[in-house]
């Protein structure tokens, strides 16, 4: 594995778990339940999403950066 290759997949990771920590930030100032508990949910969703999109992206460009 290069240098970039690694800093890639670091930096993919970083960003995961800065979406990670704002969701879960997000959902813990929610104290009601309802319209803002549901909202902070699909945030959290969204943000896995998010997160889950880069690492696919960073482990393509892996891939091509070895072949």
């Amino acid at each position: 594995m290069n240098t970039h290759t690694r800093s890639t997949a670091w930096f993919a990771r970083v960003l995961m778990l800065m979406f990670a920590l704002s969701g879960a930030g997000l959902l813990s100032a929610c104290d009601q339940q309802g319209p803002a508990e549901e909202m902070g949910e699909n945030i959290d969703e969204g943000v896995e999403e998010t997160g889950d999109a880069i690492e696919d992206a960073a482990d393509e460009a892996e891939d091509a950066m070895d072949n």
